[in-house]
């Protein structure tokens, strides 16, 4: 039990920086939001990797992972806002050997047992539970259209979608998830983002958007429907293993094209956090 533990630590934060680098990466490639789309279509993480699994050209992934130039005098002064760079710098590293030997090689095992479809099943299930943070920051931000969206994906994919497991709300009515945030809610309500900070087992962040996941966390259904500590560890693990199951190939790439990953990363995390805010 112990050891179970262990790993799900590791899984929970390592995971999530996986995740964070797959996201960053896909934000340096694809157009800034535009109003004329909706705000969900501008970010959706599964498009990425492909459901097929497929891995963007070496090409793509060195032109995202390489540090872009600040736009303007606020880009720069929001991109130098790291005073915490020679800590941060030594957690990211930390968090990367750990996803190395730690996370990557139990991916790859779960991967060889457990087929893509039913990855994507686990991927479907884990998101149709965690509807209410997306909705209640939808509402707390003005985004009706996008509270609207997450009430109408959560009914039909629960009933049409059997329990959440499949997707028909994006696959036939085109009812794609908001991806709002309380990091988001903070910042449209005009709260500074704060210093860049990377912490051990967890994934980049500001220190707003920290506040931010400890509420969002506190709004996850799956803690109140698995509310003793193994089970749900045993539940984030599993989460965090699947989608890390999901996007294996990506990092290896990403790691070998990349001069300076760690900036790369907070360049590319505080750009898009701040478009996500505006949009």
């Amino acid at each position: 039990m112990a050891l179970l533990a262990a790993v799900g630590l590791l899984l929970g934060g390592c995971g999530s920086l996986s995740k964070a680098l797959r996201v960053e990466a896909r934000a340096a490639t694809t157009p800034a939001p535009s109003e004329s789309l909706p705000a969900a279509a501008a970010d959706e993480p599964s498009n990425f990797a492909g459901k097929s699994g497929e891995e963007p050209a070496p090409s793509t992934v060195a032109q995202a992972t390489t540090p872009a130039k600040p736009d303007t005098q606020e880009d720069a002064e929001t991109e130098a806002y790291d005073p915490w760079e020679p800590f941060n710098d030594k957690m990211f590293e930390f968090n990367l050997r750990v996803d190395r030997y730690v996370l990557k090689p139990a991916a790859n095992v779960y991967r060889k047992i457990m087929p893509e479809p039913f990855q994507i099943i686990i991927a479907n299930g884990f998101d149709n539970i965690r509807w209410v943070p997306r909705f209640v920051n939808s509402l707390l931000q003005g985004k009706f259209g996008g509270a609207g969206r997450e009430v109408a994906r959560f009914l039909i994919n629960s009933t049409a979608g059997i329990g959440g497991l499949f997707d028909p709300a994006k696959d036939y009515w085109g009812i794609r998830p908001s991806k709002e945030d309380f990091g988001q809610t903070l910042g449209l309500w005009g709260a500074g983002a704060g210093p860049f900070l990377v912490l051990p087992f967890l994934p980049p962040m500001t220190v707003r958007d920290g506040v931010g996941r400890g509420v969002d966390t506190f709004l996850d259904p799956l803690s109140y429907f698995v509310p003793f500590f193994w089970e749900g560890l045993g539940m984030k693990a599993g989460d965090i293993l699947n989608e890390r199951a999901l996007n294996y190939e990506l990092f290896q790439g990403v790691e070998e094209t990349t001069v300076d990953l760690y900036s790369s990363v907070r360049h590319f995390y505080l750009r898009r956090r701040e478009l996500m805010i505006n949009e």
